[in-house]
């Protein structure tokens, strides 16, 4: 494929955001994508909305993994693009139209030029909810290939076009989604003694909950607790019978998660009863941590150096990737591209520098033939 064609398969599925596990036009565009290829090395199978596309090796030894994912944001668009999303409230705000841009001009170039080795395509539904990754990892159709070894890109809105960048060890952190619904007893303004104000209560808590990240996290580890959302009340003269937060919980190691729900879960008995009222907690979708293993780092960035792709030390970061569900079970890294964009990850006027795609995939082809 040349630069023409990538910008404009990417444009294509700019325009059909969809969400977790409703990506019926994406998996019917890439279908049809990857069949006009015609070529009798490529295998296909369809899982839920996505695909495991197999390019057969000349002398395979080992099958290698490469992941890209397919779905849009709950964002409305407010970008002037021409080829803005056609899906009202929703866009592909997280670069994922570049991601799978990027996995068929790998597909193309590999299955035109085999390398000895088989590689596994996986366009991986619902990264951003409720999480493709750990169902897809377990299927049966996923465990009869045997991946040795598996990676992954990200768009970097703050770094410049021809950069890439990672690091041995924790990259993104676990996460967790949190949601809680408080009940208590709602009436009048003029009587407050006789309800139960879940407006006080959930403000409350919301004010306590940092406690656990201050007292019960050990200081020399990491974690955050964020409460995006509150919703609660009618009117302003009645006392709220409910609320509702909303949030995330993000560690950089897996113990520290579990620590900071056994807390949680303990705070939230305590105020059930200072409160008279019922609190039920929905942890949501989880993210396990992306780790990357040194020797496959290492073979990555010798690989690109070699392409001329400039490559620079990441810091670990407090965001989440379900990717890290296949990199707890096989060897392997995920690494940023740098896009070079005015707004950043899930911003509404995202906007990639498209000339990213072909360092992309010369990143992604290289790295193939030397893992």
């Amino acid at each position: 494929m040349n630069k023409d064609q990538l910008v404009a398969i990417r444009r294509d599925l700019h325009k059909i955001p969809e969400l977790g596990f409703q990506e019926y036009k994406t998996q019917a565009y890439l279908l049809e994508i990857i069949k006009n290829m015609n070529r009798s090395n490529i295998e296909i199978t369809k899982w839920e909305t996505g695909l495991f596309v197999l390019v057969q090796g000349k002398n395979p030894k080992k099958t290698i993994g490469y992941r890209t994912d397919i779905d849009g944001l709950p964002i409305k668009e407010e970008t002037d693009l021409s080829y803005q999303s056609e899906h009202d409230g929703q866009m592909h705000a997280c670069g994922h139209d570049l991601h799978m841009t990027i996995a068929l001009g790998a597909l193309d170039e590999i299955s035109a030029n085999p390398i000895d080795d088989n590689v596994l395509f996986i366009f991986q539904p619902a990264e951003e909810g409720p999480g493709g990754a750990e169902p897809m990892l377990a299927s049966e159709t996923f465990q009869q290939w045997k991946v040795d070894n598996i990676f992954a890109l990200h768009i970097a809105p703050e770094l410049p076009v021809g950069t890439v960048s990672s690091r041995a060890g924790i990259l993104f952190a676990n996460t967790s989604e949190l949601f809680l619904d408080f009940t208590g007893k709602g009436g009048h303004a003029a009587y407050p003694h006789l309800t139960k104000d879940m407006i006080v209560t959930a403000s409350s808590f919301v004010t306590q909950l940092q406690q656990i990240i201050s007292r019960k996290v050990d200081p020399l580890d990491s974690g955050v607790i964020t409460i995006g959302k509150m919703t609660a009340g009618t009117v302003q003269n009645i006392i709220a019978e409910t609320a509702r937060l909303e949030g995330t919980i993000r560690t950089l190691q897996p113990e520290t998660m579990s620590i900071i729900k056994r807390e949680l879960e303990n705070m939230i008995k305590g105020f059930e009863i200072a409160h008279d009222c019922t609190i039920k907690v929905d942890y949501g979708a989880m993210y396990y941590q992306v780790n990357n293993h040194k020797e496959c780092l290492d073979k990555f960035v010798e690989a690109v150096q070699k392409e001329g792709i400039q490559y620079s030390e990441a810091n670990a970061a407090m965001t989440g990737e379900d990717f890290g569900y296949f990199l707890r079970e096989i060897p392997g890294f995920m690494f940023w591209l740098g896009v070079d964009s005015s707004y950043g990850l899930h911003h509404s006027k995202l906007n990639p520098n498209e000339d990213a795609i072909e360092i992309g995939i010369r990143a992604v082809t290289t790295t193939m033939k030397e893992i």
